[in-house]
């Protein structure tokens, strides 16, 4: 089961993250075209890329509590004796990913206050470009290469 999930996580990460990086180009296009914010392609959009991502981080922390290896090395080694790669999975992946999550949600909040296409499209470039840019930075890359 351990390896069903962690399969559809790395999985479902290609699709999340090639949709949130169309909606952050899409939102930074309308920004700088001035284009009206269309309920269909813009609304959709972004809307697919929260649940994607809303998904993928419960994948996420389905595949973090279940893992072998995930808190027991925590608490076997203590924070001060895993290898970066061990705290990056452990620590820093989740954390930094919940946090990207965060701002994504807010970005999707905040654009439903606005009126005008242009707040609509900067709130969401601004907080899914963040978003994106936190789980990007958080990636385990050696694994994904191998």
């Amino acid at each position: 089961m351990y390896e069903t999930i962690q399969t559809l996580h790395s999985y479902l990460a290609y699709v999340a993250l090639a949709i949130l990086f169309l909606a952050v180009a899409n939102a930074i296009s309308g920004l700088i075209a001035k284009r009206v914010f269309n309920m269909e392609k813009d609304l959709r959009l972004s809307l697919f890329a929260l649940i994607l991502c809303h998904i993928q981080l419960l994948v996420g922390l389905l595949l973090y509590f279940i893992s072998p290896s995930g808190l027991n090395a925590i608490q076997e080694f203590g924070m001060g004796g895993l290898t970066s790669a061990a705290r990056l999975l452990a620590v820093e992946h989740p954390f930094i990913n919940i946090v990207a999550i965060v701002l994504i949600t807010v970005g999707w909040s905040r654009h439903k206050k606005f009126m005008e296409g242009a707040k609509k499209f900067k709130s969401i470039s601004i907080f899914y470009g963040l978003g994106l840019l936190l789980i990007l930075s958080r990636i385990p890359w050696a694994q994904w290469f191998n």
